[in-house]
């Protein structure tokens, strides 16, 4: 049995394959992002899911692309995990920038690819290699243009009252705004980043008032600026995105790369089913 796994920091997408390719089973846990669960979390998560707890020693292969696995220390902190849990699988893990680029770009074709869903990302694959001009250092001070960049920009918007009052009152009965409960869970509570991303829905519910307008528009040009026009061939090759933000915000974000003198790629909410072709293709 083959799994195939795209994990964000909100909800990771399980796909498990037969030798043949033939799909078996389609199941979903809670993000599994390195950098900011414990070996606890993740094994609690892996556990409580019923298809992965019933399969687990009839894995051989587990292909796992996943939010937080830039680095050499994250990969193999997941690998011992899955060693545990899966005793009988070969687990390769991937940032999932990777999980983005496979399921837009073929192989051998040139693109820039993002990722902007509850976290964002970009990078350029030349066909065969992956290049990254930014080193992301989380969500604190980076992800521009995504979820939890958006509710962050709403919750201080608010705060500092610089949201108009006919939306303030429409996010404050929506949302529980007290300070303690924000505190809570920025300060206490695991995935401060997924909670942060939960507000960005007000703003795509409400995208046509003006401020959202405003909002939504310059945090697409604050990515595009920091991240895409890194890349010298940015204006020569499509740009491809993955995530829900993308996905939700389409026109908005088409209309921020055309302004830019940018190439519109493909726009996935979810780059799983691109994965699934792309292993079928190699198996």
């Amino acid at each position: 049995m083959i799994l195939i796994v795209d994990s964000g920091a909100t909800k990771s997408d399980w796909i498990a394959l037969d030798e043949k390719g033939e799909q078996l089973f389609l199941t979903q846990t809670l993000g599994l992002s390195p950098e900011v669960l414990t070996k606890d979390v993740i094994e609690d998560r892996l556990a409580n899911n019923f298809e992965l707890s019933k399969n687990r020693e009839k894995v051989t292969h587990l292909y796992f692309y996943g939010a937080g696995c830039g680095t050499d220390r994250m990969k193999m902190f997941l690998k011992a995990i899955f060693k545990d849990f899966f005793p009988n699988a070969k687990a390769d893990v991937k940032e999932d920038t990777y999980a983005a680029i496979f399921a837009t770009t073929k192989v051998g074709h040139q693109g820039i690819v993002c990722i902007l869903g509850t976290g964002s990302n970009c990078s350029y694959y030349d066909g065969n290699q992956l290049f990254q001009k930014v080193t992301s250092l989380g969500y604190i001070p980076m992800d521009d243009g995504s979820g939890n960049f958006f509710g962050r920009k709403l919750i201080r918007d608010y705060y500092f009252h610089k949201m108009p009052a006919d939306l303030a009152h429409k996010f404050a009965k929506q949302h529980d705004l007290d300070a303690d409960v924000i505190k809570e869970n920025l300060y206490k509570q695991p995935n401060p980043n997924t909670y942060l991303a939960t507000f960005a829905r007000f703003l795509i519910e409400n995208k046509d008032h003006p401020y959202s307008k405003g909002v939504i528009d310059k945090g697409f040009q604050q990515f595009i600026n920091n991240y895409v026009m890194q890349f010298e061939l940015a204006t020569k090759v499509p740009i491809n995105f993955v995530g829900s933000i993308a996905h939700y915000l389409r026109d908005e974000l088409t209309s921020v790369l055309l302004r830019n003198d940018l190439i519109v790629g493909v726009i996935r909410q979810r780059p799983i089913e691109g994965l699934v072709e792309f292993h079928q293709a190699n198996m």
